[in-house]
């Protein structure tokens, strides 16, 4: 399609373009006053039990310490770890992250700490539902190890190194409208496009079927012949 067949056909179908406007009039309201959102973010640790050589846990951070962490998080991550911190509390989008010390081509989970977001619209929910998760996450550890039947002193614990706190998630408004526009337009200039094609399809199959119709009935009509009278 030329330059100035796209152009007669967006004029054509104007119609299409005006609801494109419209819609995205309506979007762009929503660009600009958005629903506030709230994210609590809380940092976790799993330590080793003290022992006589190494009186702070802090200090024995080892590799298989990430791998249990990771262990746990896949299992929240599961259907069931769904439905387990729903009825928990856990309200809103939540995100479990392990906090990876090498890249995320190539990870490799070294510190055993634990990152906890969740989302929701009241911050006091989203504080209160990072809070759950840290629990369910914190009982998950505690099973695990008693099922192995591991004497108390001699197990892993949990601590908060950072508390959950709500805060506001801002977006770029320009940046919303610049793809609410672009959004419209290309959308737009599609439907109409569309619409175009198929009114005149539908056209062509009209005048199709009506010659079809009056070629049969000048059949129809057409004088007897002679002969055919005769006899």
């Amino acid at each position: 399609m030329s330059p100035g067949e796209l152009f007669r056909t967006l004029r054509r179908r104007w119609y299409v373009l005006v609801l494109a406007a419209a819609l995205a009039a309506v979007g762009a309201l929503q660009v600009l006053r958005p629903t506030t959102t709230y994210v609590s973010t809380a940092i976790v640790v799993l330590k080793p039990p003290v022992t006589s050589n190494q009186p702070n846990q802090l200090a024995n951070l080892q590799p298989p310490l990430a791998a249990v962490s990771l262990a746990v998080v896949e299992q929240l991550d599961s259907a069931d770890g769904e439905a387990e911190l729903r009825a928990a509390g856990v309200a809103g989008t939540y995100r479990l992250i392990p906090r990876n010390s090498g890249t995320s081509v190539t990870p490799r989970y070294l510190i055993p700490s634990l990152q906890v977001q969740a989302e929701h619209t009241d911050p006091a929910t989203a504080d209160r539902s990072v809070r759950a998760v840290v629990e369910v996450y914190g009982k998950h550890l505690s099973d695990m190890q008693a099922e192995q039947k591991i004497p108390a002193a001699g197990r892993m614990s949990v601590t908060l190194l950072v508390a959950p706190s709500a805060v506001a998630q801002l977006g770029t408004k320009s940046r919303g409208l610049a793809g609410t526009a672009l959004l419209a337009l290309v959308a737009g200039v599609a439907c109409a496009v569309w619409t175009d094609r198929f009114l005149a399809g539908r056209a062509r199959r009209r005048r199709v079927r009506a010659g079809a119709g009056d070629g049969g009935q000048e059949r129809d009509a057409s004088p007897v012949p002679a002969t055919a009278a005769a006899r």
